[in-house]
């Protein structure tokens, strides 16, 4: 059986981005929001740290020189987002790239201190982490009057609803994410 794959991990992850980019396009006050997460003070430090990360490890995989965090920037949607679709294009060339050898080590250094990781293992830790967060600042959002509206979940934007439950009542049967096709 083969599980789930890095190009579906990838195609899960950049659906949210997209919708993400689209919400806050029409809210772009959302940046300016207060948060915590990972040691930053608004939205957009906790968003910059996701493309940030998502850009850092690709350039890893693909042994190029790692941008500066500080040169990430994040001074409006468009800008953090830009960030996010230049890591997944070197993602997919990656992923597209049938002699790249995914089960070889790399060797870098974080803030914590070297790390030594198989390239698979830094892919999927990347997509999962951007999801991660994700999920942190639908909570956040959520309780400043701005809700993402749609379902994060890998299930939930791959699968198909069968059956609707509406108020405890069987509905129709629909696909809740129809952009899903292509990975199932």
């Amino acid at each position: 059986m083969t599980s789930l794959t890095g190009k579906e991990v990838l195609t899960w992850n950049d659906s949210n981005a997209k919708r993400w980019r689209n919400l806050l396009g029409k809210h772009p006050n959302a940046l300016s929001v207060r948060c915590d997460i990972r040691g930053g003070s608004t939205v957009a430090d906790l968003l910059q740290h996701i493309v940030a990360a998502e850009l850092r490890y690709a350039e890893r995989l693909h042994g190029e020189p790692v941008t500066e965090y500080e040169d990430i920037p994040k001074a409006s949607v468009n800008d953090i987002f830009d960030t996010h679709d230049l890591a997944f294009a070197k993602y997919r060339g990656l992923l597209e790239n049938d002699s790249y050898e995914w089960h070889t080590d790399i060797e870098f250094t974080t803030k914590d201190g070297l790390v030594v990781a198989p390239r698979r293992v830094v892919l999927f830790h990347a997509m999962l982490h951007s999801i991660r967060h994700y999920a942190q600042l639908a909570t956040l959002l959520r309780h400043a009057g701005i809700a993402a509206g749609w379902q994060q979940d890998f299930l939930f934007t791959t699968g198909r609803l069968i059956e609707r439950r509406v108020s405890g009542t069987r509905a129709s049967s629909a696909r809740m994410n129809p952009s899903a096709r292509a990975i199932i």
